[in-house]
This record gives C-alpha cells, sequence and structure tokens, in this order.
C-alpha cells in the first residue's frame, strides 16, 4: 500500500510535470521553430537563415541561448553580402541532442553537418560566442576544410582548474536527479534571470527586450536546462584535450575580448590562445561578455575582412 508520503510526493511530481509542460508549450508557441530543419547524423539541427548570396558564415552560441542571439545583432549587417547561418547547438533552441553531445567533438560534428549541407560551394567564415568559440574551435581542427576563418567572441578556449559552475547545473546535469529537478526550473528560472542577464553584459547595460529578442526562454524547458548544464559541467575537461591541439589551427583567427569580461576570465582563455596560435586579438576596454551586441559594427569588418582573404577548399 503506498503511503501518505509516496502519495503526496507522486502528486507533486504530478503537478510539476503539468507545470513545466505547459511553460514549454508557452515558451514555444513564443519562439517557434522559424528556421530550416536538416538532419545530421540522425538527429534534427535547427537552422535560421539570413541572406541569400554570397560567402557563407555560420554562426555559433554560446551557453544558456540559442540561434536567436545573432538574428537581431550581427545577421541584419550581413544578410545583403552574405549567406548566414545560425544553428542550435544540440539540445539548445529546437535542435535535437544526440547521445554524447556534451562532447566538443559531437557538437562540431553537427555544426560541420550544417557546413557540409547548406555552404558545401566554399568554406566559411565560423563565429563562435563563449562556448560556441570552443565549438568553432573543435570544428576547425577536426574539419579544417570547412573553414576559412574564424571570429571568436569572448571565447572560452582552455580549462580553468576547476568546474566554477552554479550550484543548479550540478543538480540538472545529474542523471539520477536532473530529470525531477528540472521540472521545477520553469517555475523559478525565468523570475531569476534578471541578474544573470546583467552580470553577463556587464560594465554595458543589457538591451532593451534582450530576454524576449534572444528567446531565452526557451532554455527554462526541462531538456533544454539539462542539456545546458551537462554541457558546461564537463567543459572544463574537455578543454584541457582540446587546447593541446591548437597548434594544428592554420586559418586566420580574430579574437574579440571584453577587458571586464568576468564570466570568461581573458587571462585565464583568450591569452593563452595567443601564446599558442598566432591571431589577432581585439582587446575591447570596458566592455564585458557580449561584445556582438555593442561592437557588431567591428565584429561585422572582421567577417567581412576574413571572408575578401584569397584561399578555397
Amino acid at each position: 500500500m503506498l503511503t501518505a508520503t509516496a502519495i503526496t510526493l507522486a502528486g507533486l511530481g504530478a503537478a510539476l510535470g503539468l507545470s513545466s509542460g505547459a511553460y514549454t508549450s508557452r515558451i514555444q508557441k513564443a519562439h517557434p521553430p522559424s528556421g530550416r530543419r536538416i538532419e545530421v547524423g540522425g538527429y534534427d539541427v535547427h537552422v535560421l537563415e539570413a541572406g541569400k548570396a554570397g560567402p557563407p558564415v555560420l554562426m555559433i552560441h554560446g551557453a544558456s541561448a540559442n540561434a536567436r542571439e545573432f538574428s537581431w545583432t550581427l545577421a541584419p549587417r550581413l544578410e545583403k553580402d552574405f549567406r548566414v547561418l545560425m544553428a542550435d547547438r544540440p539540445g539548445h533552441g529546437h535542435s535535437r541532442r544526440p547521445p554524447g553531445a556534451e562532447a566538443l567533438g559531437v557538437q562540431a560534428a553537427q555544426m560541420a553537418g550544417v557546413l557540409e549541407q547548406l555552404a558545401a560551394e566554399e568554406p566559411a567564415i565560423v563565429v563562435g560566442h563563449s562556448f560556441g568559440g570552443a565549438v568553432a574551435l573543435r570544428l576547425a581542427l577536426d574539419r579544417p576544410e570547412l573553414v576559412k576563418g574564424l571570429v571568436l567572441l569572448a571565447p572560452v578556449t582552455h580549462d580553468w582548474g576547476g568546474d566554477g559552475h552554479a550550484w543548479y547545473n550540478r543538480f540538472a546535469a545529474s542523471r539520477l536527479i536532473g530529470p525531477a529537478f528540472s521540472q521545477v526550473v520553469p517555475l523559478v528560472g525565468p523570475s531569476q534571470v534578471g541578474a544573470g542577464i546583467g552580470g553577463v553584459f556587464d560594465p554595458s547595460p543589457a538591451p532593451e527586450g534582450y530576454f524576449e529578442k534572444s528567446g531565452i526562454g526557451l532554455l527554462f524547458r526541462p531538456p533544454a536546462f539539462r542539456a545546458n548544464a551537462r554541457d558546461v559541467r564537463v567543459l572544463d575537461r574537455e578543454l584541457a584535450a582540446q587546447s593541446k591541439r591548437y597548434g594544428e589551427l592554420s586559418m586566420p583567427i580574430t579574437v574579440f575580448s571584453g577587458s571586464k569580461d568576468t564570466v570568461i576570465t581573458p587571462a585565464k582563455h583568450t591569452a593563452r590562445l595567443k601564446k599558442q596560435v598566432d591571431i589577432d586579438l581585439i582587446i575591447l576596454p570596458e566592455e564585458g561578455h557580449m561584445p556582438h551586441h555593442k561592437h557588431g559594427p567591428d565584429v561585422v569588418d572582421a567577417i567581412r575582412r576574413l571572408a575578401s582573404l584569397p584561399g578555397s577548399r
């Protein structure tokens, strides 16, 4: 016979499931999959597109985000002269998540599939923000023939000696309690996200309407929240191995780094990358972790410059 406690817990779990399901339905109606779905390795990748002709540019978003991050920032500045592809990473936005997708090599393989199917005519300029910078670097290492140049925005590039992640990622990433814990996230996450947004932009102010324009609410769907947690929980270990290969990179690389970035400390990442690879490092004074917002024109100029260099597949 079920105890009163068991009945109560079962009822609570059912209520949380219904609540998170309602949230998921509501947020996906607000931010539907408005791009193209392509199959890579048996799993759909959702890709937003802008521009119909010109050199290809693939943009890879960071943690806690999705492809919409670029749709109203960089893409409008490029769409007249470039084919811009903005891909949701595995398990984020509206992309499905293959097994083992917390590995940078798996994420890079999904991005490689996007280029192979949508930009087969010539190598692309690959833009990566934060976590997306790590994926962009892995794509360039594993499939250099697909990449003409890299533009990295406040990238995470190296291990930093510890997980350094928020307590909730530790719980959400757990295979044992993660599914149950993540059911609570839609109830509390959206109301708490304001401080986090302010922190990534600091010392610059967050743009008006950033939460809605970038579809940040998609993060708080339980499967997406767990995917994000698993990604960041293993990132330190992944980068410890990946960074040993950076000497293999031969394509031109431009890196934008905010001097006041407290999310990805430049000294632990971009400064170390510069010691291994010949990069064009642009230090932005009084800038935080989101350089493509305030310094969008400079980022676009860098993309144009790399795209104009000679070289083909």
